[in-house]
């Protein structure tokens, strides 16, 4: 199936291209009882867990998986969980266009097409100019998205993901 134009869930325009596939929340927050929602913080760009005297920050992120056999890459909206310093340092820079910094963290999205990507470690490279972080996969960790980000996927694979992804 081509793509060529999709409705955005966030702005409900129609687009053309491929949309990011992107997620609302990280797993985990999804995963929370109403009553411990009302103990985190969710923002578009930011996640704190309260539970139980232990907090857990998150920060969304992009990770651009490469597509073998089309001029187009596939972007995720993922989340990635982060120490308290590198949160802190990242928070304390969100505003600064000329932050450049690099993090260790733990993803904590289930990706459409993998069975398991919770706690895939990664490096987390801020962007200038107000774009999220860029989400690189650690290389020596043993897993299929770890392969395909290496590797790439295929113009049909990607769309497969997008058309599940999308609902359709």
């Amino acid at each position: 199936m081509q793509l060529e134009k999709y409705t955005c869930a966030s702005c409900g325009k129609q687009h053309e291209s491929w949309p990011a596939l992107g997620y609302s929340s990280p797993v985990f927050y999804h995963e929370l009882s109403a009553e411990e929602k009302a103990e985190c913080e969710l923002s578009s760009d930011f996640c704190t867990i309260n539970l139980a005297g232990e907090t857990n920050r998150f920060i969304r992120c992009t990770l651009i998986q490469k597509v073998n056999d089309h001029c187009e890459d596939l972007e995720y909206g993922i989340w990635v969980s982060l120490s308290e310093s590198s949160f802190n340092d990242y928070v304390e820079n969100y505003d600064n266009e000329n932050h450049e910094a690099g993090y260790f963290g733990w993803l904590s999205s289930l990706l459409i097409g993998y069975e398991d990507t919770l706690s895939i470690p990664t490096n987390v490279d801020t962007r200038t100019d107000g774009l999220r972080p860029n989400v690189i996969p650690h290389d020596n960790y043993d897993h299929p998205l770890v392969r395909d980000y290496y590797n790439g996927i295929s113009k049909e694979e990607a769309e497969r993901r997008i058309n599940k992804m999308m609902g359709s």
